[in-house]
C-alpha cells in the first residue's frame, strides 16, 4: 500500500523539501552562515563518537597502529550519509518506510530487531559511562543514582522537549567533542609514530586486531546512524511546515549541495575526534601498559597522572558532554525504525499521546539498557561487542541502501554520481570483507 501510495504522489511538484531548506544568502557573516547550514550532518557526525568504547578501547589495545582508520573511514561514512540523507529528502520517507515499501517486510525486521538491540546495549553503556565520568566530578554521588537521574533527565527531553529544541539541543552540544581535541595538548607525542600510525596502514591478521577493526568501521560506519540521518531530513522537512508526504518528496542540486556540505563538515568533525581519542588512549594508556580498559571512570582517572589534572578533566567532560547527544539519538534511531516498520505514528515532533508507540519504544530502550548496568555485565565489553554486531550488521542494509539510492523508480533523476558509487559499494565491500576475516579468525 505504502509503494502505491508513494508511485501516486511522487507526481507532485507543488513544493519541494529540497526547494525550501533554509540557506542564510542575506547572512553577511560566513560563520554565523556556516553554523546555520549545518544541522542533521553535524549531529549525526557528533553522536558517532561515543562517550568512550571502540576507539578508546582500539587506542589503549594497539597505540598509534588504528590511527590510520581515521582517514581512511572518513571518506567511506562521509557517502554513505550522504546518500542515507539524499533518500530521506528526495523520498520524503525514512529509511525503514523506504525499505518497507519496496522490499520483503522480512529483511526489514530482520534489520529493525537487530538495530534495536544493539542500540540498546549501546544506550546503556553510554549511561554507565557518563556516570561514572560524573562521579569522578561529583564523588559524593553514587553512580547507581547517577545513571537513573541522567536516564530520566534524557527520556523526559525527548518526550516533552519540542523536535525545534531537541534539534537545537543536539546542535550545540556538538561543541562538547572539542574537549577531546583539547586534552592532546596536555599529552606527550612522538611525532614520528604519529605520522607512522597516521600513513602507514597497520594490519594484523589476527581475531584481537580483526575484531577491533570490524568494530572500529562498525562504529564509525555504524546502521543506527543511517536511519537518523534520513529520518532527520524528514523531521526537517515537517518543521519547515512539509507536513504531507507530497510536500516533502523531491530536493533540488542547491539543496543536495548544501546537505553535502552539511554532512561533510559533520563526517569531518567526528573522524578529527576519532582520531584524537585513538591519538590520547595511545599516548596514555597503551603506553602504560593498560591495554584493556574496564570502566570509563578508569579511562579518565588514568590521565590525571599521565597528563595532569586539566586533561582529565577535559577527558571527563568530553565522556559526560557527548553521551547527552549520543543516547537519545541512539535510542530515537531504534524507536524511527520500529515505528516505520510496524506502521506507527512517530516523530520527536509529535506530542506523547499522538505518538505513544513511538515513546514507549523510546522508553523500553532507555530503561532496558540502564538495567544492563545492574545485572554484572561490563559496559565497555558489551559497547565494544555491540560496535562489533553493528560491523556485521552494516554490509547487508548498506547493499541495499546502494541500490535503492541507484533506483530511479525511487530516485527519480538524483540516482548516485559514479564516484559515489565507486565510495559506496568499496565500503561495503570492505566492511564484507573485514566481517568474514574477522570470523575466519576467531577460535572454534
Amino acid at each position: 500500500m505504502l509503494a502505491c501510495e508513494y508511485e501516486r504522489l511522487k507526481s507532485k511538484t507543488e513544493t519541494r523539501l529540497g526547494q525550501v531548506l533554509p540557506f542564510p544568502e542575506s547572512e553577511r557573516n560566513p560563520l554565523k552562515k556556516f553554523w546555520t547550514l549545518l544541522g542533521p550532518g553535524l549531529i549525526t557526525g557528533a553522536s558517532d563518537d561515543d562517550p568512550i568504547g571502540t576507539y578508546s578501547m582500539a587506542g589503549a589495545a594497539f597505540g598509534f597502529s588504528t590511527l590510520w582508520t581515521a582517514l581512511i573511514t572518513f571518506p567511506m561514512m562521509t557517502v554513505i550519509q550522504f546518500v542515507c540523507a539524499k533518500i530521506g529528502m528526495v523520498t520524503g520517507l525514512g529509511l525503514a518506510d523506504v525499505l518497507k515499501a519496496h522490499y520483503p517486510r522480512k529483511w526489514l525486521h530482520t534489520v529493525v530487531v537487530a538495530l534495536f538491540i544493539a542500540n540498546t546495549i549501546n544506550a546503556g553503556a553510554d549511561l554507565g559511562a557518563m556516570a561514572s565520568a560524573l562521579n569522578l566530578l561529583v564523588p559524593s554521588c553514587p553512580i547507581w543514582l547517577l545513571i537513573i537521574s541522567i536516564m530520566l533527565l534524557l527520556l523526559a527531553l525527548q518526550v516533552f522537549g519540542s523536535y525545534s529544541l531537541i534539534a537545537k539541543y543536539f546542535k550545540w552540544l556538538t561543541l562538547a567533542l572539542f574537549s577531546y581535541i583539547a586534552t592532546v595538548f596536555f599529552v606527550k607525542l612522538d611525532p614520528n609514530q604519529v605520522i607512522r600510525g597516521s600513513l602507514i596502514p597497520s594490519i594484523r591478521l589476527d581475531a584481537p586486531f580483526l575484531s577491533t577493526l570490524v568494530a572500529i568501521l562498525g562504529t564509525t560506519i555504524s546502521p543506527y546512524l543511517f536511519f537518523w540521518q534520513a529520518d532527520q531530513e524528514v523531521e526537517e522537512g515537517i518543521r519547515l511546515g512539509n507536513k504531507h508526504l507530497w510536500q516533502r518528496q523531491g530536493t533540488t542540486k542547491h539543496a543536495l549541495h548544501n546537505r553535502a556540505i552539511d554532512v561533510i563538515a559533520g563526517m569531518l568533525f567526528s573522524n578529527v575526534v576519532m582520531y584524537f581519542i585513538i591519538l590520547i588512549t595511545g599516548a596514555t594508556l597503551f603506553k602504560a601498559g593498560m591495554h584493556n580498559i574496564t570502566s570509563a571512570a578508569e579511562a579518565a582517572s588514568v590521565l590525571r597522572p599521565l597528563a595532569g589534572d586539566f586533561a582529565f578533566l577535559l577527558f571527563a567532560l568530553g565522556i559526560i558532554g557527548t553521551g547527552f547527544l549520543a543516547v537519545p539519538i541512539l535510542t530515537s534511531s531504534a524507536a524511527y525504525a520500529v515505528s516505520q516498520a510496524f506502521g506507527w505514528k512517530h516523530g520527536l515532533r509529535r506530542k506523547f499521546i499522538r505518538a505513544r508507540s513511538f515513546y514507549l519504544a523510546i522508553g523500553i530502550s532507555m530503561f532496558v539498557g540502564m538495567l544492563i548496568n545492574y545485572i554484572g555485565i561490563n559496559p565497555i565489553d558489551a559497547l565494544f561487542w555491540t560496535a562489533v554486531v553493528n560491523g556485521v550488521l552494516a554490509p547487508p542494509l548498506l547493499l541495499l541502501i546502494m541500490l535503492i539510492s541507484n533506483n530511479k523508480k525511487i530516485m527519480g533523476a538524483h540516482t548516485n554520481h559514479p564516484l559515489i558509487n565507486v565510495i559506496g559499494y568499496s565500503t561495503t565491500f570492505v566492511m564484507f570483507a573485514a566481517a568474514v576475516a574477522m570470523f575466519l579468525k576467531m577460535p572454534h
